[in-house]
């Protein structure tokens, strides 16, 4: 049975990928491509996108932690908001204007997306935030966060493969519909194997200000969200520029785009499970270090391909790094969370994913800002059917080097990270005392 509600909750991330990933990969791509909004438009919305997110993540974040509800800390949330959501998803891709309609569709995305964004954060953030709570063991969580991410993959496999082809076949309003109703579905269902301990949400906590120094001062933290940024904007990088790189350097149909990018998500799900069993031997840190390693050298085949094939070679190739950075990352604010409740005596999973939240989203604004410049820099025009060569090259670069540069950045910084070794397994001993004493604090009559 609990195996059964492990798979349950981890539906949720099924439903977060498709959503997330999805808008993340074709949403750029559509409004510039296909309606034919001006890049520097889009650009400009992305830039502002970025600024909403530093407010709404933490803010969103310290909400949670502070809630307290007969039902939760975060079940309400995840409850109550996600069908808002995912209509708001649907409405992305039915603007009420025609394509060359250049104002309203710049102020219709303007709207939708910002949306969006904040009924995604709420709702995924509350779902993220109950992972450390109810898998305290590193030996659960790697386990766990597998599943997760396997889920995760087929749901990215929808998000990033198949809206090409249904594009051409049911339109994207179709899409838009089908993959909005799917992912209702599958979160909803998550919240069957969802549970929250009652114990943490007696702790006091702390005020926004209070909060947000207590996170940014925290050196586990910094020392992680600083990698975390840059593999998140390769993370948002290369889907968003795969559609552009398959048409115009591959010379790819919308077909062999959708197998090209799922040979390298079908191709990720057994490494996930690996990456299970490596992260209990090895630790986090060691692991998403020899992740990452392998993510960047499988980077390189991308400046040089040149068909179909070298495509999906070089795709099949990239999987087994991505898999194990996918499994990692939210291992790695679980481990936090547990040292700063040592720190402060509160669970605060709900501002610590939610900064992280804001990371992710700001990979998505350095994402649109970079590939803006180099597709204006380089002569990218929608209008052309066959791009200049300087076009084709930037488009190279912004699936090779360009994040190769950021997971470099990213290996160096993850060295000062501290939570490694003996002092996690410090960590890990003295939360496990402190949630015995909760537990049984909570467990006591009133007035004893």
């Amino acid at each position: 049975m609990q195996k059964c509600k492990d798979i349950a909750y981890s539906l949720g991330n099924f439903s977060a990928a498709v959503l997330g990933q999805t808008v993340s990969t074709f949403a750029i791509f559509y409004y510039v491509d296909v309606l034919k909004v001006p890049s520097a438009m889009i650009m400009t919305v992305m830039t502002w996108y970025g600024i909403w997110n530093a407010i709404n993540d933490p803010l969103f974040g310290q909400i949670s932690d502070k809630t307290k509800t007969r039902w939760g800390r975060r079940i309400p949330y995840i409850l109550f908001l996600t069908f808002p959501l995912c209509l708001s998803f649907a409405l992305l891709w039915m603007p009420p204007f025609p394509a060359g309609e250049v104002r309203a569709l710049y102020i219709y995305y303007f709207a939708v997306i910002f949306v969006f964004d904040g009924l995604f954060t709420i709702v995924v953030l509350n779902w993220t935030a109950l992972f450390p709570e109810m898998y305290p063991d590193l030996e659960d969580r790697a386990r766990v966060s597998a599943i997760r991410q396997v889920l995760g993959i087929l749901g990215l496999i929808l998000g990033v493969a198949l809206p090409s082809a249904l594009s051409a076949t049911i339109g994207w309003k179709a899409m838009g519909i089908l993959f909005g109703a799917l992912s209702m579905l599958t979160m909803y269902v998550s919240l069957w194997g969802a549970k929250e301990r009652p114990e943490f949400a007696e702790d006091q906590g702390l005020g926004f200000i209070e909060a947000l120094k207590a996170t940014y001062i925290n050196k586990s933290f910094i020392t992680y969200l600083i990698p975390a940024l840059l593999i998140q904007y390769t993370f948002e990088g290369l889907p968003a520029v795969v559609p552009f790189y398959t048409k115009y350097v591959l010379k790819m149909d919308e077909t062999q785009t959708s197998v090209l990018l799922g040979a390298l998500f079908i191709a990720a799900i057994p490494f996930a499970y690996v990456w299970g069993k490596l992260t209990s031997k090895l630790g986090p840190k060691k692991s998403l270090t020899i992740a990452c390693l392998a993510y960047a050298a499988a980077l390189v085949p991308f400046f040089f391909a040149e068909t179909f094939v070298h495509g999906v070679l070089t795709c099949l190739a990239l999987s087994f790094g991505l898999a194990g950075i996918m499994v990692l990352l939210d291992v790695f604010i679980a481990d936090i969370a547990d040292e700063d409740e040592l720190k402060t005596g509160s669970r605060r999973e709900g501002m610590y994913f939610g900064v992280n939240g804001f990371m992710i989203r700001l990979g998505i604004s350095l994402n649109a800002l970079i590939m803006g410049k180099v597709l204006d820099a380089t002569g990218y025009d929608p209008h052309l059917a066959v791009q200049p060569e300087s076009a084709v090259m930037g488009l190279r670069l912004l699936m090779s080097f360009i994040p190769m540069a950021a997971i470099a950045l990213a290996i160096i910084v993850l060295r000062f990270y501290p939570l490694d070794g003996e002092r996690l397994a410090e960590v890990k001993r003295q939360i496990a005392a402190l949630h015995a004493e909760k537990s049984a604090r909570g467990q006591r009559p009133a007035g004893q």
